[in-house]
């Protein structure tokens, strides 16, 4: 799980950075929470074979694009909308049991693996900031405290 930046003394390339992580994270727990949401079997630790948990995790999203096309109007009560304003309307799934209910308080690691991880966000905030990878509202979604100016 990628960190973000500290808020003391951030960069704008940094806010920036935050901010497409945050709406990244944002995706990627909207469409497993749903899932899970729906099939808790995904909540729990699988003691199985690797092949195994791939074909129980396709079962679950063939599952549940068969619902969704089925009845589709219950389905968008599920996600999370983001209003013009970035304020964000929380999904009818984060009242269930979701990932953060399961998660262990500290996960291993050592000091080489926080190097990496750290020289991993920092090309990633580049490649944000870029001209390849910018996208046109970040900097309206991302503005200068006025203490920095503008």
């Amino acid at each position: 799980m990628m960190k973000p930046y500290s808020n003391k003394e951030m960069t704008r390339k940094q806010r920036i950075f935050n901010y497409r992580l945050s709406r990244a994270r944002r995706v990627v727990e909207n469409a497993f929470g749903i899932l899970a949401n729906r099939f808790q079997v995904l909540l729990s630790t699988m003691l199985h074979e690797a092949d195994t948990v791939r074909l129980l995790v396709k079962t679950c999203v063939i599952l549940h694009n068969l619902m969704r096309s089925r009845y589709p109007v219950m389905q968008n009560r599920l996600v999370d909308v983001e209003r013009p304003n970035g304020v964000v309307v929380p999904g009818a799934w984060r009242a269930g049991m979701n990932l953060e209910d399961t998660k262990p308080d500290r996960l291993p690691g050592n000091n080489r693996d926080f190097k990496i991880a750290k020289a991993q966000r920092n090309l990633l905030m580049e490649w944000c900031n870029s001209t390849a990878g910018s996208v046109p509202w970040q900097d309206d979604m991302t503005p200068t405290p006025p203490s920095e100016g503008q």
